[in-house]
């Protein structure tokens, strides 16, 4: 009688936490008692029952997928950012090469159009206009004074603090491409300066997901430098 009061008080006690708490302190428990694992079975889909000790080796190799998995994206990161760099470094070899403020400007509307994908690409740098009319560089420079009416749906980017990236409104667009330019899915806005004290650079991608608010702005920080040291030299 008193043996089965201890048998039904023990199975009141050991409850699924009780049993997966033990395990969990005591991960080598099946080492200790490797006579058991032949025992356990565990429902496995369509094909029957498997061993723990098979159900382990499987978890074991689902594991080793994911990380290999995440291995290769990071592989694949680090290769893109090695070759992201090295255009980087191109660029900034050609703009020291570069003799005057039309060969600076021409090296780097040549450079994001080949080497970074853009689509469409702007300078708008904050000067009077006037003072640059020796400047032939097409739709790629704009010099404008900062308190044109122009700029003010820009305001919000131009009181912040870094590149924004993104969809962005049609009379942006329109500011930017040109209203005949409508195949623009994405863009990004990258200050030139602290608080966008020379302008900013725009660049256009038809790909919607080319620039999104989720990616990484590091190398759109350091293009904003690098283009900023090279205009400040003339």
């Amino acid at each position: 009688m008193s043996t089965q009061r201890k048998t039904d008080f023990a199975s009141e006690v050991l409850s699924e936490d009780v049993v997966h708490d033990f395990l969990a302190e005591n991960p080598d428990f099946f080492e200790r008692h490797g006579e058991l694992l032949g025992t356990l079975r565990l429902p496995h889909g369509s094909s029957g029952a498997v061993s723990l000790v098979e159900r382990q080796v499987s978890v074991l190799r689902q594991k080793d997928l994911k990380h290999e998995r995440k291995l290769r994206d990071l592989l694949g990161a680090a290769r893109a950012n090695d070759v992201l760099s090295g255009k980087i470094h191109d660029l900034t070899l050609r703009l020291l090469a570069a003799g005057d403020l039309q060969q600076t400007l021409t090296t780097l509307e040549e450079s994001l159009r080949a080497n970074f994908d853009a689509d469409q690409s702007i300078l708008v740098f904050f000067g009077a206009p006037e003072d640059f009319d020796s400047i032939d560089i097409g739709r790629f420079f704009l010099a404008i004074a900062r308190d044109n009416e122009s700029l003010k749906p820009f305001d919000t980017f131009l009181q912040g603090s870094g590149p924004r990236c993104g969809q962005i409104r049609d009379v942006q667009r329109d500011f930017l491409f040109g209203k005949e330019t409508d195949e623009i899915g994405s863009v990004a806005l990258v200050p030139l300066g602290g608080s966008a004290e020379f302008g900013f650079i725009a660049i256009g991608s038809a790909d919607a997901n080319r620039f999104h608010p989720g990616m990484s702005i590091d190398f759109l920080s350091r293009l904003g430098e690098l283009i900023t040291g090279a205009l400040q030299r003339f």
